[in-house]
């Protein structure tokens, strides 16, 4: 917003100080991503600058060498099986939270979303312990279903706000015109709070793809996903690799943040909210 010619000489100042201070801010919280990518285009397999030259060996390294490979391709079974699952029963659980008189709701939401307040480590600790009993540590469905549990409260989150501003008499005029409860669904509220649930899926495929505490606990030692691989990487031998394997996950996470913002203004505009 500018700032208006009205304003006084204090206000001037904390005009521009604001704005040095959110810029030290955003500074501090990027500062290390920005170390580290120039890095994985070192020619020379040191974490030092200056670098003696530029190279794209580690990003060769990376889509070639098969652990690299194979990592990368457990991730991304486990997270688009978890983005399927999690995006299904977050969606149905958010619409039976959205009904007016649906008891209890705030008991119910804390317990759907204490899979984020509680910390990882407790929660791999204890699927650990149960997944033993049951058969599924060492096993991609183990992987599966752990990380749905921890993605399927953003979905939730993500479609219950959409949800907020949906205009429920639309629901009641088709049933008034003799839809059933499932044809409304499809035709009416999906193509509402598409994005939501979209937007919903994609923190669900994030938050599988980067989660590695769990993968710790229920994963056997050949089923390494990309950031166990990057894990085990750093403690048994420091590979310039990994650099080039954090950048590309830095860059795929900003693609998935601007989808998911593209995708709540759209939202914005069906909901009425946003013109």
């Amino acid at each position: 917003m500018p700032m208006p010619a009205y304003a006084t000489t204090p206000e001037r100042a904390w005009y521009y100080a604001h704005r040095v201070i959110v810029a030290a801010i955003l500074l501090f919280l990027i500062a290390p991503i920005l170390v580290i990518m120039p890095l994985s285009f070192n020619s020379e397999p040191y974490f030092s600058y200056p670098m003696p030259g530029l190279s794209l060996r580690w990003y060769e390294d990376f889509f070639t060498n098969d652990r690299w490979t194979l990592a990368l391709q457990n991730s991304i079974i486990v997270a688009v099986s978890v983005t399927l699952v999690s995006t299904a029963l977050g969606t149905l659980a958010a619409l039976g939270l959205s009904r007016p008189r649906f008891p209890a709701r705030g008991l119910i939401m804390s317990l759907l979303i204490s899979p984020i307040v509680v910390p990882v480590i407790i929660s791999a600790v204890g699927m650990y312990f149960f997944y033993t009993r049951v058969g599924l540590t060492n096993s991609i469905p183990g992987v599966v279903l752990a990380h749905t549990a921890l993605a399927t409260p953003f979905v939730v989150i993500t479609v219950t706000a959409t949800l907020s501003g949906f205009d429920q008499t639309l629901t009641r005029a088709a049933a008034s015109l003799g839809s059933n409860p499932v044809h409304s669904f499809f035709k009416i509220t999906l193509p509402l709070i598409l994005p939501g649930v979209i937007s919903g899926g994609l923190f669900a495929f994030v938050t599988s793809f980067d989660e590695v505490v769990v993968v710790l606990f229920i994963a056997s030692p050949e089923q390494r996903t990309l950031p166990k691989q990057m894990f085990s990487g750093i403690r048994e031998m420091i590979s310039p690799t990994i650099t080039a394997a954090a950048t590309l996950l830095i860059l795929f996470a900003v693609a998935m943040l601007t989808t998911v913002e593209l995708l709540r203004r759209r939202s914005e505009r069906l909901r009425g909210i946003r013109s």
